[in-house]
């Protein structure tokens, strides 16, 4: 039987008032998930897991303190709130610190109209195993792909309840479902591997699985041979499935934790060209069937849908209570919070304007140049915004691809490259961050 959240937190807030805290907030999770990997044709594993996770912040003057833990009996309520009081009045002051002002808590908490929990029937274990049979299959089907990796198929639910002394009180759930394939091609140092995933909260919007397997092969023949490029500077295109880490770079310059503490590259930018004339960067928590979509932020506050950029402008930061007292502003409604921490700024879900180009017409207009299609780690200076990763993709030449490439390293400066951007038609709209292939000019290729 699933178990009462909205009791669960209710019962921490009333355990918290009791041990002596002025204010509280109180968080419970529950998820469970089957999961079925396939290798060789045959079952390798099938895990179901469950959890609950419960959170309690604290509130005594200007001073939190937060303990979790998963433990739902009275006593480990009882005990949960007694510790997190005595951190508190230990803890050092923050004058940022505070619950949300009744008034301005959100009021239509009904997330239903978000589609984020399938009403279907779950899939039972042997569909999940079936399903990862034939992605597997499907992949090894294509000559060169010397083994499948892993092919694996999922399910499974989480729900939550935030419930504060300021009166807040709701809950939302989702569902998942997932399937994931890795192939392999080659031998000894000449291996190369790739995979495809797709992930959708109702089973019906799910991909084939054939269809997983056979992108999951031909991404992975797409790298056999590869090898480094020559250095120099060069147009570069990075395609849609990594797009989205530069608008998190941006993202992440515009946090507000970050401002706050003068670590931005952004931090002297609001109202400043950021972007190209013509892209908004839209924060939109509101879209349907998109696992980030909420009603209500970590603080209990109305999320709505506003751009981070408009028109190539930096329109606001991203921002909870405390960091927007921080800066003398108002929460644009961006808490989020783990059951063990307190609340910080994050996004929940972004759109990039789309262009009109397809990635082919865009890869033939560039000429020649490198098409990215994985990125491996990062160094960005946080105050100036110089960048660097080490990529992975395919060379193009005249328009077409020429031949794989791996061990390159690509640099440039985020606030002169994202002011170069241009980009494809190419997003998926089902994804939190629907980012398309983006060109981007100004960056240094170094391979061989």
């Amino acid at each position: 039987m699933p178990l009462d959240l909205d009791r669960l937190t209710a019962a921490l807030l009333d355990a918290a008032r009791r041990a002596g805290a002025e204010a509280a907030d109180a968080l419970a999770m529950e998820s469970a998930q089957t999961a079925v990997d396939v290798l060789g044709g045959r079952l390798e594993q099938a895990e179901r897991s469950e959890a609950t996770d419960l959170g309690l912040r604290v509130l005594i003057g200007r001073r939190q303190a937060c303990v979790a833990s998963s433990d739902t009996s009275d006593a480990a309520l009882e005990a949960m709130a007694g510790r997190a009081v005595a951190m508190a009045r230990v803890a050092p002051e923050d004058p940022s610190l505070g619950l949300a002002e009744p008034d301005a808590l959100a009021r239509d908490t009904d997330a239903s109209g978000l589609e984020q929990a399938d009403e279907a029937p779950p899939p039972e274990p042997a569909a999940l195993e079936e399903a990862a049979r034939r992605m597997e299959a499907e992949a090894l089907s294509h000559d060169g792909i010397a083994q499948a990796q892993s092919s694996s198929a999922a399910h499974g639910h989480r729900r939550l309840h935030l419930a504060a002394t300021n009166g807040f009180s709701a809950g939302y759930g989702t569902t998942f479902h997932t399937l994931s394939c890795v192939a392999i091609t080659g031998e000894g140092t000449a291996m190369q591997r790739d995979g495809y995933y797709d992930g959708r909260l109702h089973h019906a919007d799910l991909m084939a699985p054939e269809e997983v397997g056979r992108l999951a092969a031909e991404r992975t023949l797409a790298r056999s041979g590869a090898r480094r490029p020559r250095t120099g500077a060069f147009p570069v295109v990075v395609e849609e499935r990594v797009a989205s880490s530069l608008m998190g770079h941006l993202v992440q310059a515009a946090n507000g934790s970050a401002v706050a503490r003068g670590a931005s590259w952004l931090r002297d930018a609001m109202g400043e060209p950021v972007l190209p004339d013509g892209l908004t960067l839209l924060e939109d928590p509101h879209r349907r069937r998109v696992s980030s979509s909420r009603p209500f932020d970590a603080e209990g506050l109305p999320t709505r849908a506003a751009p981070i950029v408009e028109d190539g402008r930096l329109a606001r930061w991203v921002l909870d209570l405390s960091t927007a007292r921080r800066l003398g502003l108002e929460s644009t409604a961006n808490a989020q919070r783990g059951t063990a921490g307190p609340p910080s700024p994050g996004t929940t879900g972004l759109v990039l304007t789309q262009g009109s180009q397809s990635l082919e017409e865009m890869l033939r207009e560039m000429g020649t140049g490198l098409l990215v299609t994985g990125f491996i780690g990062s160094t960005i200076n946080p105050t100036t915004g110089d960048w660097s990763r080490g990529a992975s993709g395919v060379w193009i030449e005249n328009g077409e691809p020429a031949y794989p490439v791996h061990e390159c390293t690509l640099a440039g400066n985020l606030r002169e490259m994202l002011r170069t951007i241009r980009p494809a038609n190419d997003a998926r709209l089902h994804l939190s961050r629907a980012v398309p292939s983006l060109l981007v000019e100004g960056l240094t290729l170094a391979g061989d």
